[in-house]
């Protein structure tokens, strides 16, 4: 397994810093989410293009994934053929890249979708419109256990009507435990289609959560870095650490050893 951080953890950090502070670290990757502090466009400049791939090579640091934003979980056919162009240009622009991954969300259930039965199947087509593109580019698109689609049998819904091998599952690790799956339901939905997963540890405060370093929240993580290991995963365990969605929390230079360290721990 190969462990990458996700660069939300670092707003405020050049393209150059964050490649250089994920070697320094000791990550073998990185999965942008951010570009300047945004959201990273689908469209980039080739001089853009062309420094993100020589900073990756030069400093070792892999990119493992790109963070778009598309959601499908919509009744307006308009909305939906937008969020499709979008993420066929997010799959031309890792091809390019050599990036292997996109991430999508599925999306909260807008109104229109009369059951999540509707939402699930809207998802469904977005991706199987885009997975031949994503077969040809050789790039994986992975729906993440996000939003509504939160319920990891939700997202098996999906992949049951999405058959190319280009279309995969990320599972985020805090959202189907804050829906209260265990960690073997979780697995047991998703098994067949990860390709990647997203760590992160946080505890309740109210009816809200706060972000902590792995073993200080209660999420199982080192449970399911443990499942893993006992599942041979050969996949990326990605520390997604959401400083730019929490500026409160611990900046990345403090948060990010801490939580390195303690994946190290766990895997060893």
């Amino acid at each position: 397994m190969k462990i990458a951080y996700s660069n939300l953890s670092s707003p405020e950090w050049s393209m150059e810093e964050v490649f250089r502070y994920g070697a320094d670290f000791g990550f073998d990757g990185v999965e942008i989410r951010l570009l300047d502090g945004n959201v990273i466009p689908s469209t980039l400049e080739t001089e853009t293009r062309d420094t993100i791939k020589r900073l990756s090579a030069a400093s070792g640091v892999k990119i493992v994934g790109l963070g778009a934003s598309t959601r499908f979980a919509t009744h307006d056919a308009s909305i939906r053929r937008n969020n499709v162009e979008e993420l066929l240009r997010y799959i031309d622009l890792a091809h390019e890249l050599e990036v292997p991954l996109v991430r999508t969300f599925g999306g909260g259930v807008k109104p229109g979708c009369e059951s999540t039965w509707d939402a699930v199947r809207y998802v469904a087509e977005g991706l199987n419109e885009v997975a031949k593109h994503a077969e040809e580019a050789g790039v994986t698109v992975a729906l993440e256990t996000h939003d509504e689609f939160s319920h990891s049998a939700m997202v098996k819904d999906v992949m049951l009507q999405v058959e190319s091998p280009a279309i995969g599952v990320i599972w985020d690790v805090h959202h189907p435990y804050r829906m209260g799956e265990t960690v073997e339901e979780t697995w047991g939905n998703l098994r067949d289609r990860l390709v990647h997963v997203h760590l992160k540890d946080a505890r309740r405060k109210g009816e809200d959560w706060e972000l902590v370093v792995f073993g200080e929240g209660e999420v199982p993580v080192r449970q399911v870095v443990r499942k893993m290991m006992e599942e041979n995963y050969n996949g990326v365990l990605c520390v997604e650490w959401e400083r730019k969605w929490h500026p409160e929390i611990e900046d990345a230079k403090t948060a990010l050893p801490k939580h390195v360290a303690r994946l190290r721990e766990y895997l060893a």
